[in-house]
C-alpha cells in the first residue's frame, strides 16, 4: 500500500466520514493522479472551492509530474494564496475542523492545506455596551482572524506580534496573544505564554472567562469580587493599550478581548476620554471617579443618618424622615439592591419590543406602588435610583459588581456597628484589593502600590499623548 492510500485510510479511520453529514470527502483526478480532499460543510467558501477545483482540473499530467513533492506542487501548480504543506495527520484534522481543506495527492507524502474558510459571522458593528460619542463604530466579532485584522489595521508596525495557541483537548480553541515586543514587558509576555502553553482542559466552554479562571487556577478566590482582567469589545481600546505596552488575549468564538495586566485604576479610563479635547476628557474622567464615590457611600451614609449614628444637619433634615418605617431603612436598601439586579436580569431576557414596557412596569412597581404600600419610603428609592444611574457611568460591568459587593458589605457594617462597622468594612475591602494580584501577578493597586507618580497621573487624568 502506497503512502497516499495509507493517509486516506488513516484519515477515514479517525474522521467520521459518512457518520456525520457535514463531514465530506471529494475525490478528484488531478493530471491523471488520484486525489482526495476532505472538508466541513458550512465552514468553507463554496465559490472559492469551485475555483480551486477548476484550477486543479486544468492541470496536465506533465505539469503534475514536474513537481516531485507537495511543496513543489504548490510552487508550480497551485496559484491560491493561503496554502501550506503539513506531514502530521493530527495537525491536518485540526486544520480541517477549523475550516481549512486538506488535499491528498497520489505520489506525494505531504498533505496540502488550502484555506477556503468562510465562517458563519455577524457583521462588524459597534458594541452595544461600549458605545462612543465620536469614536469608531466597529467592534470585535466571534472570528479570531477578523479581530486580528481589526487590530493590525490600526497598528501597522513590525513590532506588533500575534502568537497563536490551541487550548482544549476537545474544543482545540484558537487563542492569540497580542503584544508589541518593543513596548511590552517581555518577562510578562514569557509568563503568559508559558501559562497558555501549559493549560490542560477539555475545552473553553465559556471562552474568555473559562480561560481567565484556568490561568488564575488556585489563586482564584470565591470571595474576591474584583476583576483580575479588563474585558472590551472595542478594537481601538485594545490597540491603544497594546501600543502602551499591555498584552491582549483574543479567544476564537468570542467578541470579547482580554487585556492584561489590569489594576483597579485601569478601569477608570474610557474610550470617550480620548475622543474629546483634554479639558472635556478630564471632566468625563473626574465625573466617573466622583460617581464611584457616590456608588460606594450614598446608601451606607444614609443608613447612618437614618439610624442616628451621624447627627443630621438642619439643611438636610427634610431628607431623613423621623417617623417609624414599616421596614427598616437597611432592609429597604437590601431589598432594592435585589430588585434592581432582578430587573437587570429580566431586561436581558426580555424581547426588544417589550423592553420599554418592562422599564415602565419596573418604575411603577419600585416607585409609586411600593411607597403607597408602605414597604418603602421615597428617600430610599431616590438614593438607589441615583446609585443605579451612577453605576451606568462605569465602563466595566465586572468592576461595577465588585463595587456593589463592597457597598453591601458597608451597608451591613453600618447597620450592625454603625460608623465603626462601615469604616471596618471599607478598610477590609481596601486590604483585599491590596492583597489581590492581577492575572500576571502584578499589584492590583499599581501605580499606587508600588508608587509610580507619573503612571498614576496618567491613569487619573487625561493627558496629551
Amino acid at each position: 500500500m502506497d503512502k497516499y492510500s495509507k493517509l486516506i485510510k488513516e484519515m477515514k479511520r479517525r474522521v467520521p466520514i459518512g457518520e456525520s453529514f457535514d463531514l465530506l470527502e471529494r475525490k478528484l483526478d488531478i493530471g491523471g493522479r488520484d486525489a482526495t480532499m476532505f472538508f466541513v460543510d458550512g465552514l468553507v467558501d463554496g465559490s472559492m472551492m469551485q475555483r480551486v477545483i477548476f484550477s486543479l482540473f486544468a492541470l496536465k499530467p506533465e505539469q503534475v509530474d514536474k513537481a516531485k513533492n507537495a511543496d513543489e506542487f504548490l510552487k508550480y501548480n497551485l496559484s491560491f494564496l493561503d496554502t501550506m504543506v503539513v506531514d502530521d495527520i493530527d495537525q491536518t484534522i485540526k486544520y480541517m475542523y477549523s475550516g481549512l481543506v486538506p488535499l491528498f495527492i497520489s505520489g506525494y507524502g505531504g498533505i496540502i492545506i488550502i484555506d477556503c474558510r468562510d465562517y458563519p459571522l455577524r457583521s462588524i458593528e459597534e458594541p452595544s455596551k461600549e458605545k462612543s460619542l465620536r469614536g469608531s463604530k466597529d467592534g470585535f466579532v466571534e472570528s479570531m482572524m477578523t479581530n486580528i485584522a481589526l487590530i493590525r489595521r490600526r497598528i501597522r508596525d513590525n513590532h506588533l506580534i500575534f502568537k497563536v495557541f490551541a487550548i482544549g483537548e476537545i474544543t482545540k480553541s484558537d487563542v492569540s496573544m497580542v503584544y508589541m515586543k518593543n513596548k511590552a514587558d517581555m518577562g510578562m509576555v514569557k509568563k503568559l505564554e508559558k501559562s497558555l502553553e501549559s493549560l490542560r482542559t477539555k475545552g473553553l466552554t465559556v471562552t474568555e472567562q473559562t480561560l481567565v479562571e484556568l490561568i488564575i487556577g488556585k489563586r482564584m478566590s470565591r470571595f474576591n469580587p474584583f476583576p483580575r482582567v479588563r474585558y472590551t469589545q472595542r478594537p481601538d481600546v485594545i490597540a491603544a493599550h497594546v501600543e502602551e505596552g499591555k498584552i491582549a488575549v483574543i479567544v476564537d468564538n468570542s467578541p470579547t478581548v482580554i487585556l492584561v495586566p489590569a489594576g483597579v485604576f485601569d478601569f477608570v479610563q474610557d474610550v470617550d476620554d480620548y475622543y474629546f479635547p483634554v479639558l472635556t476628557g478630564n471632566y468625563f474622567r473626574m465625573l466617573r471617579i466622583a460617581n464611584i464615590l457616590v456608588i460606594l457611600f450614598a446608601t451606607p451614609f444614609y443608613v447612618l443618618f437614618a439610624e442616628g449614628d451621624i447627627p443630621v444637619h438642619e439643611s438636610i433634615k427634610f431628607f431623613v424622615p423621623e417617623e417609624d418605617f414599616a421596614i427598616s431603612v437597611f432592609w429597604q436598601f437590601i431589598l432594592l439592591e435585589l430588585a434592581i439586579d432582578g430587573l437587570k436580569l429580566a431586561s436581558l431576557n426580555t424581547p426588544e419590543s417589550l423592553g420599554m414596557s418592562l422599564s415602565v412596569i419596573g418604575a411603577l412597581i419600585l416607585g409609586e406602588f411600593s411607597v403607597s404600600s408602605g414597604w418603602f419610603i421615597s428617600q430610599t428609592i431616590l438614593c438607589m435610583a441615583v446609585v443605579a444611574l451612577a453605576s451606568f457611568t462605569q465602563p466595566s460591568i465586572e468592576l461595577g459588581y465588585g463595587i456593589k459587593f463592597v457597598r453591601v458589605l458597608m451597608l451591613i457594617g453600618a447597620h450592625v456597628l454603625g460608623w465603626y462597622g462601615m469604616a471596618a468594612a471599607f478598610v477590609l475591602s481596601v486590604i483585599v484589593m491590596a492583597l489581590t494580584k492581577t492575572l500576571l501577578g502584578t499589584s492590583y493597586l499599581y501605580p499606587l502600590i508600588p508608587w509610580d507618580g507619573q503612571k498614576l497621573k496618567k491613569l487619573m487624568f487625561r493627558t496629551k499623548k
